[in-house]
């Protein structure tokens, strides 16, 4: 008993004298006193510790100064930065213990409990990120618009009118089906019958039916192509050359190569040499420092380029997306289709293509969104993309029923002034004869206005273009008068009284002051744009004027042309059209620097 009392209080004061307890009897023993109650029982546990029984080790006899030395006790104060509710929380978010003494866990049980817990928790973030995976897969599936794969609208049943309409029937159907992308909307259906239906307006846009597009927005759907890499295709009129060449090229294609196709060139007249107007196009596009890759002139219905085409974007694709780029109704759509229809004999994945290929009709701005092609076999997409609308061609500003008439739909035929039908009139005949064409105007159409100022006697003006304009000449001082009388009558487009009441008439006048050298070659051409255009002779040899002394004449020419207020008037080299032309043309010299600069003509 005695024995037992004294181990109990030994083993309650050992930690106040420095010597190690055993976990046993920590775990096992009461707490501690306090302080004061120890300072109390410290005579009493003194002669119980000086006593030879309660000394089983003698190493405590050997410390004299114990007691001194927990005599003076300096207390210790812990200072907590956290506040009192912080400090509640961590307590008690503290777990609570399994167990205490045999009931405790041992080492291995607590090892394979955090084991098997860290298992579960990798096992619960696989989960997670698989379920995440199929959220943004669903997510993007639904975000996906479905677009009418012949003018690239969105796919809509709400407003029947509007491009990409599609009846609600149809559309639950090919839903269900997931073929949304083989749609085709009402508006496309009546294009290819040859309705003329117009949805695009402001700035460069087209006057009457519904506007449900500006010109500046399908410009900006282009506008990420000169930050991505990518093949650009571009179309470029051979009728309306300047016109349609898309001087701001670089804002949509960048810096990425190009591949200059020149269109329609089945309509330049009979006898033309393909080679002189490949060289006249190689040097128009020189001159405007862009990456051209090389230039092909193409005809997308007789197929005359096409092959050379498909095999330079097969050359040069390099895997890259290819992107047919040009100004509207300048026949991407039909250049497609014709691409598709050469590279369908050699590809199996441009034969499949063929079955929802764009539509092409005669309304500028048919495409009104990207059109994806899955053509190329090897990888990269091609991209139908919308025309970009130029607000300076003549297609701006006459109404969408007069748009027929300014697309050529044959063969070109220059008609010259003056010609033998003027000598049977009386008044223009005794005209020509005494002064040429001095004094007298030309009208093409209601479109163009051409006043000849001051020309040669055997000065010759020859048009060409859609041959749906007619041309008028009456001497200049009747010129206004004719002009109000005749607007919408002989003179159209516009066609109709009520066209003609809204025509704002020819408000812009340029006068043309055009030099030459050689009087005996054509001096220069007037394009105009969106239209056509007339080249000048200064003297013209059927004429009988070939033995006039040219070093004593001035060798100046002037105009004054009036044309609608945006409408661009060009002045360039004459073009090499006809036999004629081919025999006229003169090649420039170059150096070995030039020739390697060049782009290639192909044809």
């Amino acid at each position: 008993m005695y024995y037992a009392s004294t181990y109990r209080i030994r083993s309650h004061y050992l930690p106040f004298i420095g010597h190690p307890t055993s976990s046993i009897h920590r775990s096992h023993s009461p707490p501690p006193k306090p302080f004061t109650t120890v300072k109390k029982m410290a005579p009493k546990c003194l002669s119980l510790f000086m006593s030879s029984l309660s000394l089983p080790h003698p190493i405590l006899i050997t410390r004299p100064n114990f007691v001194k030395f927990y005599a003076k006790h300096t207390p210790i104060v812990c200072k907590s930065t956290q506040s009192p509710s912080q400090t509640r929380q961590t307590v008690s978010e503290i777990p609570e213990q399994e167990g205490a003494g045999a009931a405790a866990p041992t080492r291995g049980e607590r090892f394979l409990e955090r084991e098997q817990a860290i298992e579960a928790a990798k096992l619960i973030a696989k989960e997670m990120k698989k379920h995440k995976k199929k959220k943004e897969k669903a997510l993007k599936v639904s975000k996906s618009i479905a677009c009418c794969y012949g003018c690239g609208a969105p796919v809509q049943t709400s407003e029947v009118d509007a491009p990409g309409y599609v009846e609600p029937s149809t559309y639950e159907l090919k839903k269900k089906h997931h073929q949304l992308r083989t749609c085709i909307c009402g508006r496309c259906k009546l294009l290819s019958h040859g309705h003329m239906i117009t949805a695009v307006g402001g700035n460069g846009g087209y006057s009457g039916g519904k506007q449900f597009i500006t010109a500046d927005q399908l410009r900006e759907k282009l506008s990420h192509l000169r930050l991505e890499k990518a093949l650009i295709v571009k179309l470029v009129d051979i009728v309306d050359f300047n016109g349609s060449f898309l001087a701001r090229v670089r804002d949509l294609a960048g810096a990425n190569p190009i591949i200059l196709v020149v269109t329609k060139v089945d309509l330049l007249p009979k006898g033309t040499d393909l080679n002189c107007v490949g060289d006249w196009v190689v040097e128009a596009t020189t001159k405007k420092k862009l990456n051209v890759l090389s230039v092909h002139l193409t005809s997308s219905k007789s197929l005359v380029g096409v092959t050379g085409v498909a095999s330079e974007i097969q050359l040069e694709k390099k895997g890259r997306d290819v992107y047919i780029l040009g100004s509207a109704n300048v026949g991407k759509s039909a250049f497609i289709n014709a691409l598709l229809h050469v590279m369908a004999q050699r590809d199996p994945v441009a034969a499949v293509a063929q079955r929802y290929k764009p539509i092409q009709s005669a309304v500028p701005g048919t495409t009104l969104g990207p059109i994806q092609i899955d053509a190329f076999l090897g990888g990269g997409k091609l991209y139908d993309t919308p025309g970009v609308h130029l607000h300076h061609r003549q297609a701006a500003v006459v109404h969408s029923e007069d748009l027929p008439a300014l697309a050529p739909q044959s063969r070109l035929r220059g008609q010259s002034f003056p010609n033998a039908r003027m000598a049977s009139e009386v008044e223009i005949g005794d005209k020509i004869k005494s002064n040429g064409l001095n004094g007298l105007s030309i009208f093409w159409g209601g479109l163009v206005r051409i006043d000849v100022l001051k020309v040669l006697p055997g000065t010759r003006l020859t048009f060409y273009g859609p041959k749906a304009l007619q041309l008028h000449m009456v001497p200049t001082e009747k010129a206004e008068e004719f002009y109000q009388k005749e607007i919408g009558v002989l003179l159209t487009p516009p066609s109709g009284k009520q066209r003609a009441d809204d025509w704002r008439g020819l408000e812009t006048m340029r006068q043309l002051q055009i030099n030459f050298e050689d009087a005996t070659r054509p001096a220069s051409d007037v394009a105009i744009s969106g239209l056509g255009w007339f080249s000048v002779e200064p003297i013209c040899k059927s004429l009988g004027s070939s033995d006039l002394n040219t070093e004593e004449i001035a060798k100046e020419l002037h105009f004054a042309v009036h044309v609608p207020k945006p409408v661009e008037i060009f002045v360039r080299p004459p073009f090499p059209v006809g036999k004629a032309g081919a025999e006229s043309y003169q090649y420039r010299d170059l150096t070995e620097m030039e020739e390697a600069a060049r782009p290639k003509c192909y044809h």
